[in-house]
């Protein structure tokens, strides 16, 4: 670019954010989800596309920590509003099927994924052969339950008996491989690591003092009418302060994001809920689609040979069959119809942003190379983009989505349903 480092650094969060939302709107308008397009247009400035050279000129290497920061500001307010969103009062309804799927769905692509990556941790295990193992069998388990959000929403499906049955199974899942992944983490990186050891510190500190310390502040907000802005000003103080604390502990700041949404008082914050949650949507709206953009610019399968190519097909079979397939058989065991289980199986193999977000941490942490994670990246945007079509194919679900509003191009925290967490 220009060679001024902050030239460079708005030129380059221009182009980010320009590229973002035009390849989101194209993968909305051919049927798929906004994290699709945003993957490919970081595809388009990666070494894989443009060179080495080609994608430093691009992105200059000294602006990318900066957009990377930026973006990890909107991941970190995306977890919070995933820890938030989750409300497992969606047991109450059908319990025994929604365990059902979710069980079929973690537990068949965990124990598969970690069968497959025991060959392969002698070549993509940069150091701890065992946490690979482990979060591979984590990463394949995902369902990417804002992208199905947006999925079901876009089909006029999130208020269909399946689609309230498979966001019930995506939430469930979703949480157990957070807390799967927080664990392989700690075990990967505990040692040497003597503040792992204040962990449960910090969760009893985050249960017993931070919650009735954000109950009693929105409530006294509440009884001073103070501006929905000041109290969005402190949850952001306490989020950042949250994700310092695990990052120092040697946890993924992405941990202590979700764990300070999921403490958030809902009771007392449901008077100004609708604007407090607008507010911290607007940050993720905005910042989070930097995240995929930067990680598509880390795809680089340039230099994969036969054998590489050969392991990637075999990761993407592997991920689809155990996915859908466990999810099949958890929800045919569970009582329900063919018919039934065959869309919610489809349904439940969408992978999407969760997947890039658990393989990011994992690449920062040390569990995963940098081949095994374009693998992982491109397994992700391919059982993503596959599930329109394979809705379609099987024939059970309508075939035409209804009108798109037009401010609904994005498919990230603040177009989820907002009673469809809570839907069972």
């Amino acid at each position: 670019m220009t060679g001024n480092a902050v030239t460079d650094f708005f030129l380059a969060l221009s182009l980010t954010l320009g590229a973002a939302r035009i390849f989101g709107a194209l993968a909305l308008r051919v049927g798929q989800p906004a994290v699709v397009g945003e993957i490919c247009a970081g595809l388009l400035a990666s070494p894989m596309i443009l060179t080495q050279a080609g994608s430093d000129a691009v992105l200059p290497p000294e602006v990318k920590p900066l957009l990377g920061a930026l973006a990890n500001v909107g991941l970190a307010t995306f977890m919070f509003l995933i820890g938030y969103e989750i409300d497992v009062t969606f047991l109450r309804h059908r319990r025994k099927v929604t365990l059902g799927v979710a069980t079929g769905a973690v537990v068949a692509p965990l124990v598969a994924g970690a069968a497959m990556a025991i060959p392969l941790a002698h070549k993509y295990a940069p150091g701890n052969r065992a946490g690979f193992i482990l979060f591979v069998g984590v990463a394949m388990s995902v369902t990417a339950f804002p992208v199905l959000a947006r999925i079901l929403a876009d089909r006029g499906l999130n208020r269909h008996p399946i689609g309230s049955l498979t966001l019930a199974a995506a939430a469930v899942g979703d949480l157990i491989a957070w807390i799967c992944l927080a664990a392989v983490v700690a075990y990967a990186g505990v040692a040497g690591q003597w503040q792992m050891a204040l962990l449960p510190v910090y969760l009893v500190v985050t249960v017993v003092v931070v919650r009735p310390l954000l109950a009693t502040l929105v409530e006294r907000a509440r009884q001073r009418s103070v501006a929905a802005e000041r109290v969005v000003a402190a949850l952001v103080a306490g989020l950042m302060l949250s994700c310092a604390a695990t990052e120092w502990l040697g946890i993924h700041f992405i941990f202590g994001a979700f764990a300070f949404g999921a403490v958030m008082p809902r009771d007392v914050l449901a008077w100004m809920r609708s604007q407090i949650m607008r507010h911290m949507e607007q940050v993720a709206h905005a910042l989070l689609p930097l995240y995929f953009v930067v990680a598509g610019t880390k795809v680089d399968l340039s230099d994969f040979n036969v054998t590489a190519l050969l392991t990637l097909a075999a990761v993407i079979v592997v991920a689809v069959l155990s996915k859908a397939g466990g999810a099949y058989g958890g929800a045919r065991l569970a009582g329900l119809p063919h018919a039934t289980a065959l869309p919610a199986a489809v349904l439940m193999n969408t992978r999407g942003l969760t997947e890039i977000v658990i393989v990011g941490v994992a690449l920062d942490m040390g569990l995963i190379n940098q081949d095994f994670y374009s693998m992982m990246v491109v397994m992700a945007v391919v059982t993503t983009a596959m599930t329109g079509p394979l809705l379609k194919i099987s024939g059970v679900l309508p075939q035409d989505p209804p009108p798109r509003r037009r401010d609904a191009a994005i498919d990230h925290p603040s177009t989820l349903p907002e009673k469809a967490v809570k839907t069972g």
